[in-house]
Order: structure tokens, then C-alpha cells, then sequence
């Protein structure tokens, strides 16, 4: 087992801070934060351009060097490199907390199997900031991210999320957040919802209420901004309903064949069976024609 002790008893080697910035007001930016930026030998950003804003409001004269998705095979190493050396490096996002949702992870990871401490600068993050202002429940929740493109490939991801009994946290682009909230109401059915945008910035709103409601919103509201989409877990009660479903037991063929059984016809029998298991049509019809 790696053990890291307080980066503050270290002065012979180079150290991975992860600082935090503002996710839209410029206030939320921390005086260690700052300090840390101003003492680093090197600050890594995703987009300099953006970063430099940034340090040049805070008077901050740091070197920057880039450090994103397209570049990290190359960047990574280089810069673990120059810690090994004994140089510190902070590493930034555009905006919140590093590593998440960003690259910054691939580096978190080659710096501590190189041995180099890691040490984390608390600051704003979007996910966390929407959830606590949401309404919805905080003892437990789980960060998604951003879910895959692919339709097929969002309804199984969303099929397995299904159980999670936690509220679940999600980032979404205006482009895409409508037809992310319909995949959710056709697999997860009416769910409540929170619809977070613009945080900390002069528009900043919150939206409340159903998966149907929210749709009606954007529908009159067009989308804008990116979004934190925070969603209600499956409840214990449905969880129970679930467990103690009566066809546990069957094939997916035989559930829909109970329903052809009572008068359904084999289109109705499918999308009944789907719904009992929480399943895509589409997937039930495929697996069933397969069959």
C-alpha cells in the first residue's frame, strides 16, 4: 500500500496540486488557491487562452503550459518528468474542480505511480453546487457525468443506472439535454428532476419538478447554457416492487407470452414486458425476434 504523508513535510520532491477554480463567479476562487498558483513552478491548463484570463484577474504570473485530451500522451509524461526533478506543477480545468469529467485524471494516475504526492485545492464544483440546492436527496448520489452519444448506447447505460437508489448527477450541453430527458422518461419513466444552469452566474436557475415538466420547459424556454441534470434514485418501495416482481422467474419470451395469453396483442405484450423490467422496447422486440 502507497502511503502519502502531509505534503508540507516534503522538500525534496516536486508535488501535483489539483486547484480548483471558479465555475463562473470569479469571487469563488480561494486565497490558498491563489497563493498555490502564484508559488507553482508550472500551471497546466486545458485551455491556456481561457486560464490566462483567469491569472491575469488574480495577478498571477505563472508559466503556462497546455495540458488537454489531445495532447496527454505526450504531455503527461513530460510533465511527471519535471516533477521528478523537483518542480511543482498545479494543474487547472477550464472551470471547478480538476480531474473531473477532464483528462487531469490520466496525469493524477502517472504522477502517483511515479511517486509524486498529489495534493487536492478545494474549490467550486458544479456537480456538488447544484445537488445541495436541488431538493432532491444528498445522503447518497452518485456522478455520472456525461453519458454516451449513441442513443443504443445511452438506453443501456441509463437501463443500468436504473436500480441506483441514490440521486443521480449528470453534465449535459444545451444541444443534447432534450433528448437526454426523453431517453430518461421512455426508460426511467416520470422521474423527478432538477434542471441546473448557468451556477454562479448572473442567469443562474434552477428548474424543479418531472422529466414531462422539464420537457415542457425547454420546449417554451429554449436551452442554454450547460447544465448539471440532477435525477431522483429508484425509491425503496420501488425497489421492493421490483424484487418481488412476479415474473422474476421467466424468459423475456415467456413474460411476453403471458400477455399475448390475457388478449394483448404481441405488439402491447412487448411493450408491456419492457415496462415491467424497466427495459427498452426496442431491446425486448430485438432480443424476443432473435430468439
Amino acid at each position: 500500500m502507497q502511503i502519502q504523508k502531509s505534503y508540507e513535510a516534503l522538500n525534496d520532491t516536486g508535488i501535483l496540486y489539483l486547484v480548483g477554480t471558479p465555475i463562473g463567479n470569479l469571487e469563488d476562487m480561494t486565497y490558498r488557491a491563489v497563493r498555490t498558483l502564484k508559488e507553482a513552478d508550472l500551471i497546466a491548463a486545458e485551455d491556456t487562452r481561457q486560464s490566462r484570463k483567469l491569472l491575469t484577474h488574480f495577478d498571477i504570473p505563472g508559466r503556462l503550459v497546455s495540458y488537454h485530451e489531445h495532447n496527454k500522451q505526450a504531455s503527461g509524461p513530460e510533465l511527471v518528468r519535471l516533477m521528478s526533478e523537483g518542480q511543482t506543477i498545479a494543474l487547472i480545468s477550464d472551470a471547478g474542480l480538476p480531474a473531473i469529467s477532464d483528462p487531469g485524471h490520466d496525469l493524477v494516475r502517472l504522477a502517483i505511480e511515479a511517486g509524486i504526492p498529489v495534493v487536492p485545492i478545494p474549490g467550486a464544483n458544479a456537480a456538488l453546487s447544484a445537488l445541495i440546492a436541488s431538493g432532491l436527496p444528498t445522503d447518497e448520489f452518485t456522478f455520472i457525468g456525461f453519458l454516451p452519444r449513441e442513443k443504443k448506447d445511452m438506453q443501456r447505460e441509463l437501463t443500468r443506472l436504473m436500480p441506483a437508489p441514490g440521486t443521480l448527477l449528470f453534465y449535459e450541453s444545451p444541444h443534447r439535454v432534450m433528448r437526454t430527458l426523453e431517453q430518461m422518461l421512455e426508460v426511467w419513466g416520470d422521474r423527478q428532476v432538477c434542471l441546473a444552469r448557468e451556477l454562479t452566474k448572473r442567469f443562474e436557475e434552477f428548474a424543479r419538478g418531472t422529466v414531462s415538466q422539464a420537457l415542457e420547459y425547454l420546449g417554451e424556454h429554449p436551452p442554454q447554457g450547460e447544465y448539471v441534470l440532477l435525477v431522483e434514485g429508484r425509491s425503496k418501495a420501488e425497489a421492493a416492487v421490483a424484487e418481488a416482481a412476479w415474473w422474476q422467474e421467466l424468459t423475456l419470451e415467456d413474460h411476453a407470452e403471458h400477455y399475448v395469453q390475457q388478449g394483448l396483442s404481441k405488439k402491447d405484450a412487448i411493450k408491456k414486458t419492457a415496462s415491467d423490467r424497466g427495459l427498452p422496447k426496442r431491446e425486448v422486440y430485438n432480443e424476443l425476434l432473435r430468439d
